[in-house]
């Protein structure tokens, strides 16, 4: 009692005796806290009412996340090659037309202009829609993983007595034993491997705010008409 009171109890005539007896009489008919190991044994967990996981670490951790993340790595990586390849066929065509310019009559430069212009603009649309194609396949793979191992999280919920389950970044202050990122992706991985055996939903329900998706490829440059037009 000395440790936790010492204001109270380090010298005599602090209080009046009848009242420190009081206190004393009080303090010993509280608990003593003691850790969930020695009270429940090992590997018990003690009720919590609240649970916490890192959202954005149980996808990148699992293999089934490594996967997705790993096979929309490298499509990104071959569009932004593909992007590279075409701008500069773009730029080169665009100094040709340009060089030449002096050797062609206006309205045949101007109609060459147009067409170049034209087939540039269409060209960087269907590239930015293969961009967005794949950042929406990502986003699409990512809430269908997190729909699918939704009922995992419901099994810690019974498990653990607990009623909510919440993102750890939506947490100031919290006990590390309120923390069950480790043991479900460990479940994960144990239950649905990287993910290619499972029956994915066809509309994923949205599950709270989750992580940002991958950054596009670059975009092709803005190659309009030829300069000096």
């Amino acid at each position: 009692m000395r440790g936790i009171c010492p204001h109270i109890f380090a010298r005599p005539g602090g209080l009046p005796g009848l009242l420190r007896a009081s206190l004393l009489g009080v303090a010993l008919l509280l608990p003593i806290a003691v850790p969930v190991s020695a009270q429940d044994g090992a590997g018990a967990h003690a009720p919590l009412p609240v649970l916490t996981m890192d959202v954005e670490g149980l996808f990148e951790r699992t293999l089934w996340g490594k996967r997705i993340m790993s096979e929309l790595a490298a499509e990104s990586a071959a569009l932004t090659a593909e992007n590279n390849r075409i701008a500069d066929d773009l730029i080169a065509e665009e100094k040709s037309l340009t060089d030449r310019r002096a050797s062609l009559a206006p309205g045949a430069f101007r109609a060459e202009a147009d067409a170049f212009d034209e087939r540039a603009t269409g060209i960087r649309n269907a590239q930015r829609a293969k961009s967005q194609a794949l950042s929406q396949s990502f986003e699409n793979q990512r809430q269908a993983f997190y729909t699918t191992v939704a009922p995992l999280m419901d099994e810690f919920l019974a498990s653990r007595g607990a009623v909510v389950l919440l993102d750890r970044r939506a947490i100031i202050r919290g006990l590390e034993a309120a923390d069950i990122t480790d043991e479900l992706v460990d479940m994960v991985n144990a239950r649905m491997g990287d993910g290619l055996t499972q029956s994915l939903p066809d509309t994923p329900a949205p599950l709270g705010d989750l992580p940002a998706p991958m950054p596009q490829p670059p975009s092709l440059p803005d190659t309009t008409r030829p300069s000096g037009n």
